[in-house]
């Protein structure tokens, strides 16, 4: 593999200068630019860029924290900061860190030790002093973690409400809500809104609440099962809505006529089964774009607008409610 060394002996230049050719920084006459250019072509050379960001202390790199990876809702947001770091000329270091405090610790001295320009977390973290000793520009997504670092989340409460408002509208009498966990701030916006217009409207419903990740088929089967009368039901993401979907299948209660589901997020699944799934849509494109664009507006010195960022959600009418 060619060494910058070797550029400058084929350019009959210093090393100094391929660098600074390299790093467009400091004058080179043009004549000896195009030199270095020939020769870096010539030999196919491709500079260390480990050991350009600890000169330059910039690696033009953001490191993502993601609380897992098999939600299919993180991996499209996942997908959508991608794309729009490697726009602006930056690549992602992606962190699962599976809400374990010891994941975290080795992802916290890795950003140290690679010049992390700047770190967009997803996960529900609690370690807040030890982000901000890092000094590194912060946004967080789906959560506040500070008052003074910002965030961009959609509105999670009016969500709920759009869902309990269309259940409502539809004749549903009794609703069960299928959540989790309530510990996440995220969920518990989504239940205020969903409870305030159910209690409004004198709405029968019941919350059970399930793990994020990996919500138990079982448990989400036998609550249906246990509620024959139940007409409606609202679920805090599409997979646990797809779990419902099968579980009334196999029950052979028909949806929407017997009962009607709506999810959230409407990832892309969400319109691939039949009858296709009414959801609440999260804007994943505007998200990931926000998060990505103030983050750089941070690492060059820009404070944002609004430190918390709040982005409308959508009902998406499908197949598995009724017309209202």
């Amino acid at each position: 593999m060619p060494t910058i060394k070797d550029v400058a002996n084929l350019a009959h230049v210093s090393v100094a200068t391929v660098s600074r050719v390299i790093n467009n920084k400091g004058y080179v006459n043009e004549e000896t630019r195009d030199m270095v250019l020939h020769a870096i072509d010539e030999l196919h050379y491709i500079p260390n860029e480990l050991a350009r960001s600890l000169f330059k202390k910039q690696s033009r790199m953001i490191g993502v924290i993601m609380p897992h990876m098999t939600s299919y809702y993180f991996a499209e947001l996942l997908e959508v900061i991608e794309n729009f770091t490697i726009e602006h000329d930056y690549h992602i270091m992606v962190c699962n860190s599976k809400d374990d405090w010891m994941r975290e610790s080795i992802f916290l001295k890795v950003f140290q030790q690679y010049n992390i320009d700047g770190i967009i977390i997803i996960s529900n973290t609690s370690r807040i002093t030890d982000y901000q000793n890092l000094n590194i520009p912060i946004i967080t997504i789906d959560h506040k973690l500070s008052e003074m670092i910002p965030s961009v989340s959609s509105k999670n409460y009016e969500g709920g409400k759009l869902a309990a408002n269309k259940l409502a509208a539809t004749g549903c009498k009794k609703i069960l809500h299928f959540r989790g966990p309530s510990v996440l701030p995220t969920v518990q916006a989504r239940s205020r809104g969903f409870d305030t217009v159910l209690n409004q409207k004198n709405i029968i419903y019941q919350n059970h609440d399930l793990d994020f990740k990996s919500p138990d088929p079982d448990a989400i089967w036998k609550a249906i099962k246990e509620n024959p009368d139940a007409d409606g039901i609202f679920c805090d993401s599409d997979v646990m809505a797809i779990h419902a979907f099968q579980a009334l299948e196999s029950i052979n209660r028909r949806i929407p006529d017997d009962v009607e589901i709506i999810g959230f997020d409407n990832i892309e699944m969400a319109h691939l089964f039949s009858p296709k799934l009414t959801t609440i849509s999260q804007n994943k494109e505007f998200i990931g774009r926000y998060a990505v664009e103030t983050l750089l507006d941070l690492i060059n010195g820009t404070q944002p607008k609004k430190m918390h960022y709040q982005v409308d959600v959508d009902l998406i009418e499908r197949e598995t409610t009724k017309k209202s």
